[in-house]
């Protein structure tokens, strides 16, 4: 019985090509309409707020 040995190559075992990694910005109205269907009460004021903390978040920006 014959034995082959092979030195391990961790791109055997990984994805050939990596997956894209984009980040979309969140828009007012989908805030507005996130807002609502969570029956949320808030004003421009508040989804200015929340959209600036969110893309900043999901940025990485600190």
């Amino acid at each position: 019985m014959n034995i082959e040995v092979k030195p391990f190559v961790l791109n055997d075992f990984t994805q050939q090509e990596a997956a894209c990694v984009s980040v979309k910005k969140m828009t007012k109205k989908e805030l507005k309409n996130l807002a609502e269907s969570l029956d949320l009460v808030y004003d421009d004021t508040h989804i200015v707020f929340a959209k600036k903390l969110f893309n900043a978040y999901l940025t990485g920006n600190k």
